[in-house]
């Protein structure tokens, strides 16, 4: 363009900024822009066609997002990641990536209800079979698997009871059945839990939860440890070792095997790309605040849900406090294996129960109701302290069998427990379960 003065209509649109200007911020900079200036014609065909580093459209990738996918990655010490919009939109991917219709999942049943409704419904419509297992059962895992298995899923820590996967055993299973181990580890976090060293392959996140942690963004992200060999039995993945249409030359494990995660990018270029559940600049830059204090927001988070544990478990109106902390807990020895930082701040307790599913309800809504501390809120990771009900709220599609097998009872209460004083939220308990 000419050096001539701009045209008042011209000049509102372009001025003052010219693309590719570095700033020099100190931090992450917002990259809010939904499309990005290529320098030719040859750049943008080489950038589409996969042959260079760059960007095109923050639905597939944006400066903002990559940094948060970075910062993951090295806190999970994995190899690439791929951000989403949100944690359930991470469960999809991680597993559609891998398991193609007609083919199979193990999966515990102690999920998140959510999660169970995206696999045992969603899933069936796409024609991929997931098979529910115990997750403290070895056997039931080992029995599971079948030659269409492509992958076996739990989470680190159960939402909402605090059960602690033996990631160990499972992981052994996963590979002598040559799939990977799919964890969730949002609960646990890689603070309190180095999902790579126990064993999984591939690691996703609510970043919803403990990662932003203030309750503000949602966010999820899919990590690649690393560790799981897609070469080794390539007919069992085609989508990774036969030619890719997408890049020109060969498959994605040609492509990205030396360097980097042919997983990932398939994750990247078909299915963020295909169904766009992509992950805002704005929320991804909030998300990173959040990460800049992880480690000291989840050791206070840990040390004052223990404190409240031990409170609830010594109170009369209490029959029982899921924690694995406590030495009663039936995952002790578990969390001091796998959780030597520390046990999650996520964890359930039960009222005593009335015999009578409607008085059950009626006490525990007569509890909650008389709380001012903790919060009725349908999350969790939340720098505030929060309640809720999973049978009526967060699981309430499951039948009562599925509840009855996830330890979820009629009086079950879940807690997130944030980052107020301790004795605050003991005393606010306390108020309501002296009326009980």
């Amino acid at each position: 363009m000419s050096d001539a003065p701009l045209s008042f209509a011209t000049a509102q649109v372009q001025a003052g900024f010219t693309a590719g200007a570095a700033e020099n911020t100190a931090v992450p900079p917002i990259y809010q822009s939904n499309a990005f200036q290529f320098g030719s014609l040859s750049e943008a065909r080489d950038l589409f066609a996969l042959r260079r580093e760059g960007n095109i459209y923050s639905r597939a990738a944006n400066p903002t997002v990559l940094v948060f996918e970075q910062r993951v990655t090295a806190l999970e010490d994995g190899v690439a990641a791929a951000a989403v919009g949100s944690g359930q939109a991470a469960v999809a991917l991680a597993l559609l990536a891998l398991a193609q219709q007609g083919e199979h999942i193990v999966a515990a049943r102690q999920l998140y209800g959510g999660t169970i409704d995206l696999l045992q419904e969603t899933f069936a419509d796409w024609g991929i079979e997931v098979t529910f297992v115990d997750q403290d059962d070895t056997q039931a895992w080992r029995d599971a698997v079948r030659p269409t298995t492509r992958a076996l899923f739990a989470e680190s820590v159960t939402n909402p009871i605090a059960q602690v996967l033996d990631a160990h055993a499972v992981a052994a299973i996963a590979h002598e059945a040559g799939v990977p181990l799919v964890l969730d580890n949002t609960v646990a976090t890689p603070y309190l839990h180095r999902a790579k060293d126990l064993g999984a392959d591939i690691v996703v996140h609510s970043a919803t939860k403990f990662l932003g942690g203030h309750g503000t963004s949602l966010g999820g992200v899919i990590v690649d440890l690393g560790t799981f060999d897609f070469g080794a039995d390539a007919p069992r993945w085609p989508q990774l070792t036969e030619p890719y249409r997408r890049v020109a030359g060969g498959s994605l494990l040609e492509r990205f095997g030396a360097k980097g995660s042919p997983y990932i990018a398939l994750v990247k270029t078909k299915y963020i790309h295909d169904l766009g559940p992509s992950l805002s600049a704005f929320n991804a830059f909030q998300l990173l605040q959040g990460l800049e204090t992880l480690d000291l927001r989840v050791a206070r988070h840990s040390a004052s849900a223990l404190e409240v544990a031990r409170f609830l478990d010594q109170h009369a109106a209490v029959a029982r406090v899921h924690h694995p902390g406590l030495e009663s807990s039936p995952w002790h020895a578990q969390a001091q294996k796998y959780l030597p930082r520390g046990a999650a701040s996520v964890f359930s307790f039960d009222l005593h129960q009335t015999g009578d599913p409607a008085g059950d309800f009626a006490r525990v809504e007569a509890f909650i109701d008389r709380l001012r501390v903790v919060r009725l809120v349908a999350n969790i990771g939340d720098a505030r302290s929060l309640v809720a009900h999973p049978s009526s709220m967060t699981h309430s599609h499951m039948t009562p069998a599925q509840l009855a097998e996830s330890g979820i009872g009629s009086t079950t209460i879940r807690l997130s427990i944030g980052l107020e004083d301790p004795a605050d939220i003991v005393a606010d308990l306390r108020a309501s379960l002296d009326q009980v």
